[in-house]
């Protein structure tokens, strides 16, 4: 091996590390590595922004702000609701649910597809006594499922196209992904159908946990009128730091703030709410001033105050710290109540725990606070316990009829992907539909710069000749079993990396390799193309290897090995129907 080749395997190495280990966000370590490799001469600056250059980014980022339309106006309400049914025949209301859903994601990001729907499927679940974890991570597979029917069905489709273009292939057409997609689509859909009334257990979510575990971590106290707590401001009340337990609202009259400020002032009559440890909680029974109120419900409080699930994600600023070292009151504008992982209430002191991926907070705050927080990095998802129905607004049929027109157009090569995607995200703002804000905090920014970044590591694997070196590998381990047995060793390689890292790294990375391996047997380079698209696409078996897995961990109160439990099954029917399906579409 040649320097280059060794300094671009260190690289990437420590970079798959650093993404593994969660050591640091995904966009820093992607980023860094990139900078990196230009640095070290491995590749020019051409190289190192191509992906800033490249189409599929900025048609990423255009698909974003048309589904933050879809979501903002309900355009897909009457569908989608007309799919949660009535019953409590579990394998029928699935299918009711997945099949639309499925088809939908080959049109939409299916990340937003995921936070508009997951809080309705969840409030329909418990409507029902019903388990969510029987829906949710459904719910998630079916859109992964539905998004590599089309070429705009994932970010992953738009980013391998645009690579075949640059490898000197002609661009994936509008349909043309769905040969494999499709066959994929529907078995893997039926298979989910089938298997989770038995595969998947009753896990209990944090929605239903917070009921039951109330009286364990809040309790309401009174400030005694005329007392010495009487007319104080809270800091002064020695309210503001407790050990173990934070006052989380005050309430007086119809009057309810929350979260609360030092500067409060407290009034005789005035109902606090804490929230911590139990053990912690009794000790507020002794202070004087304070005494128990009458009643200890949280359907006491002022309807200005609303319950939310929140998401810890990769991108969160939150992520290896603790709530008292963010400053989350004062940061957020909320209180945390409860945390839950892996299935799990944690119980300890809140403040001190530090957070990690998946973590589901619940989090009381104003009705504000979903709007204000939906789009930002610090959460991959935000739900209001209580979540009303999906509602249709005066603007849902031009957004409906902007998406009918893109899609028709552009699956007919009347319209490129690119231009088309970008009219129909200014049409949105020009039309008011959304606002310049709106439409800028609905593109992930995170992602976008991943997979921008990815494009120069993707051109050290080539330009350095490792690419070559791995193929020749690959080629060497499976030519035995023929052209076909090496197109499975790409497949498998990729499967094992996109659940490593994230899906448009691993097609990134992985593209070249499969490209040079093609070369390499004397193989259809097309047909490896096609295979690591979807490839890239087949996360299943764990909570992190795609961003709509990790928004339904915490939701559904699952535990990491439930994902292998579905995912397994799903994993084997992808990888056996693109063994089948792709050399008779794209003959090796």
């Amino acid at each position: 091996m040649n320097s280059d080749e060794w300094v671009t395997l260190i690289v990437v190495g420590l970079v798959l590390y650093a993404l593994v280990r969660d050591s640091t966000s995904p966009v820093v370590a992607v980023f860094g590595g990139n900078v990196v490799l230009l640095v070290l001469g491995v590749i020019d600056v051409n190289e190192s922004l191509s992906g800033f250059s490249n189409s599929g980014p900025i048609t990423v980022a255009a698909l974003y702000v048309l589904a933050a339309g879809v979501d903002k106006t309900g355009a897909l309400s009457p569908l989608m609701q007309s799919t949660l049914g009535e019953g409590r025949h579990i394998r029928r209301l699935l299918a009711r649910l997945l099949a639309p859903v499925a088809l939908v994601s080959g049109f939409l990001n299916n990340t937003p597809l995921v936070a508009m729907l997951a809080p309705q499927v969840t409030a329909w679940t418990e409507r029902r006594g019903l388990s969510p974890s029987k829906f949710l991570m459904p719910l998630s597979f079916a859109t992964i499922l539905g998004g590599v029917t089309t070429v705009i069905g994932t970010s992953t489709n738009l980013i391998v196209s645009g690579q075949m273009r640059a490898a000197g292939l002609e661009e994936m057409r509008f349909f043309e992904i769905g040969w494999v997609g499709v066959p994929v689509a529907v078995l893997g859909t039926a298979t989910i159908v089938l298997l989770t009334p038995w595969v998947l257990p009753d896990r209990r979510s944090p929605r239903s946990g917070l009921v039951l575990e109330e009286k364990r971590f809040t309790l309401e106290m009174e400030v005694e009128p005329g007392g010495p707590l009487d007319g104080q401001s809270v800091e002064r009340a020695g309210l503001r730091h407790l050990a173990g337990v934070f006052l989380a609202s005050v309430q007086l009259g119809d009057t309810t703030v929350a979260p609360v400020g030092p500067q409060t002032i407290l009034q005789g009559g005035s109902r606090l709410r804490f929230a911590g440890r139990a053990d912690d909680i009794l000790d507020l029974r002794s202070k004087r001033g304070l005494r128990t109120a009458a009643h200890e419900h949280v359907q006491d409080l002022s309807h200005n105050v609303r319950y939310f699930e929140v998401v810890i994600g990769e991108a969160s600023p939150l992520l290896g710290r603790t709530l008292k070292e963010t400053g989350f009151r004062a940061r957020y504008q909320a209180a945390v109540i409860a945390i839950h992982r892996a299935g799990h209430l944690v119980d300890a002191k809140l403040g001190g725990v530090q957070l990690r991926v998946g973590d589901t907070l619940i989090v009381m705050s104003n009705a504000s606070f979903r709007s204000q927080w939906r789009d930002r990095p610090d959460f991959l998802l935000v739900s209001e316990m209580d979540a009303t129905p999906l509602t249709t607004s005066t603007n849902a049929r031009v957004v409906g009829a902007l998406l009918v027109g893109f899609v028709v157009l552009a699956s007919l090569g009347l319209v490129p992907v690119l231009q088309g995607s970008l009219v129909a995200a200014l049409l949105l703002i020009a039309l008011r539909i959304l606002s310049p804000d709106e439409a800028r905090r609905s593109i992930d920014l995170d992602v976008i710069g991943i997979i921008a970044a990815a494009f120069g590591l993707a051109a050290a694997i080539e330009s350095s000749g490792l690419a070559d070196r791995i193929a020749s590998g690959l080629v060497a381990t499976f030519q035995g079993l023929g052209p076909t047995g090496i197109l499975l060793g790409i497949i498998i390689a990729t499967v094992a990396l996109t659940e490593l890292i994230t899906n448009n790294a691993a097609a990134l990375l992985m593209f070249p390799i499969g490209i040079a391996t093609a070369e390499a047997a004397g193989c259809n380079p097309r047909a490896f193309a096609i295979a690591v698209t979807i490839a890239a696409s087949a996360s299943f078996l764990t909570p992190i290897g795609y961003q709509t897995n990790t928004m339904v961990y915490g939701p559904g109160g699952y535990r990491f090995g439930d994902y292998i439990r579905l995912g397994f099954p799903l994993t084997i029917i992808v990888i056996v129907t693109c063994v089948i399906v792709i050399p008779i579409m794209w003959p090796l």
